[in-house]
C-alpha cells in the first residue's frame, strides 16, 4: 500500500489546496459548523418554543395559550438577537418557522397541525441533501463553502473535499429522513403530547450526530481554497506589475 502523501510538506501550487496543519484544520471546521449551525444558542432557539408548546398544552390542553407562548418566546429570542447585534438568521428562522406552525394550527383546529410545517421541511430537507449529494453538488458544501471562503472551489480544484460534503450531505440527509420515518406515523396514530414530546427529544440528538459526522469527514479532508485569499494576491500582483511597468516607463523617457 502507497504512503498517503503528506500535503504539508508538498511545494505550495496554484492550483492545489492551501496546506495548514491538523490542529489549524480542525479548529476553522469547529468555528465553521459552530457559525453555519448557531452552536448552542441556536440549538435553545430550536428547541424553546417546541418544548414550551408541548409543555403548556401537556397541562392545560389549549391551543391558543399554547402557540401564542411558543411564538412570543421566538420573538424574543428573536429580539435579544438584534440587540446584541449577534446573526439572527436562526433565530428569525425559528420564528418563521413557529408563526407557521401557529397560523396552521389555528386554521385547522388541530393542535398537532402546530409540527407538521416543521416536519415537512425536515422531510423536504432531507431530500435536498440526499439529491444535490447524488447530483454532485451536496448542499452542505453549498452551506459550508462560503464560511470557508473556498465558495464552489471545492467542486473542481478540491476533490478531497467534494468527496467529504458529499458523504456529509448523505449523512444529514438520511439522519433527517430516519427522524421524518419516526414523526409521521406517530403524526396520525399518538395524540398531541407524545407528538410533541418525541419531538422535542428528536431535535438535538440528531442534529449533533450529524454535526459531528460533518466534522470527521471534513477533519480528513484536504485543507479548503481561500479563493478570497487568491483574489487580493492576484489583484496586489497586478497593481506590482503595473508600478513596474510604469517605473520602466519612467526610466525609459
Amino acid at each position: 500500500m502507497d504512503k498517503p502523501t503528506d500535503h504539508r510538506s508538498a511545494a505550495p501550487d496554484a492550483d492545489a489546496p492551501h496546506s495548514t496543519t491538523d490542529a489549524d484544520a480542525r479548529a476553522v471546521t469547529e468555528a465553521a459548523l459552530f457559525e453555519a449551525f448557531g452552536g448552542v444558542r441556536g440549538m435553545v432557539e430550536t428547541v424553546l418554543p417546541g418544548l414550551l408548546f408541548v409543555t403548556i398544552y401537556t397541562i392545560n390542553a389549549d391551543l391558543h395559550v399554547s402557540a401564542i407562548a411558543a411564538l412570543a418566546v421566538s420573538l424574543v429570542l428573536g429580539v435579544a438577537r438584534l440587540v446584541r447585534r449577534d446573526t439572527v438568521k436562526h433565530a428569525f428562522s425559528g420564528v418563521f418557522g413557529v408563526a407557521f406552525g401557529v397560523v396552521f394550527a389555528m386554521m385547522t383546529g388541530n393542535a398537532k397541525d402546530f409540527y407538521l410545517p416543521g416536519m415537512v421541511y425536515t422531510l423536504g430537507l432531507s431530500l435536498a441533501y440526499i439529491l444535490t449529494a447524488v447530483a454532485g453538488v451536496p448542499l452542505i458544501g453549498l452551506i459550508l463553502g462560503p464560511i470557508f471562503k473556498e465558495n464552489l472551489s471545492w467542486r473542481t480544484r478540491n476533490p478531497g473535499r467534494k468527496k467529504a460534503y458529499t458523504r456529509a450531505s448523505y449523512a444529514w440527509g438520511f439522519i433527517l429522513l430516519a427522524k421524518c420515518a419516526i414523526l409521521f406515523p406517530l403524526y396520525w396514530w399518538a395524540d398531541t403530547t407524545q407528538l410533541g414530546w418525541v419531538l422535542v427529544s428528536l431535535k438535538i440528538p440528531p442534529f449533533l450526530l450529524a454535526v459531528w459526522l460533518t466534522w470527521v469527514f471534513l477533519a480528513k479532508a484536504p485543507a479548503p481554497i481561500d479563493v478570497f485569499a487568491e483574489m487580493e494576491a492576484a489583484e496586489e500582483a497586478e497593481k506590482a506589475e503595473k508600478a513596474a511597468k510604469a517605473a520602466k516607463e519612467r526610466g525609459e523617457s
